[in-house]
């Protein structure tokens, strides 16, 4: 899907050159990436002890019933 983007030129060459990139349609991919990843981790710690409890689950057994 082409995209036109106005992006500053220094940091996306900055970008290319720490990542190591050969383009700099790979350095913005994987910016994105991480920064997807970094979002899903958020999220992920925002739900955390919203899920109820089971004081009565026991995970042993469950592993042994595999």
């Amino acid at each position: 899907m082409p995209t036109n983007l106005n992006l500053d030129d220094d940091l996306v060459d900055l970008a290319v050159q720490l990542g190591k990139h050969r383009t700099k349609r790979e350095a913005v991919n994987a910016a994105l990436a991480e920064y997807v990843d970094y979002l899903k981790r958020v999220q992920a710690l925002a739900e955390f002890g919203s899920f109820d409890f089971d004081p009565d689950y026991d995970y042993k057994r469950a592993r042994s019933a595999s």
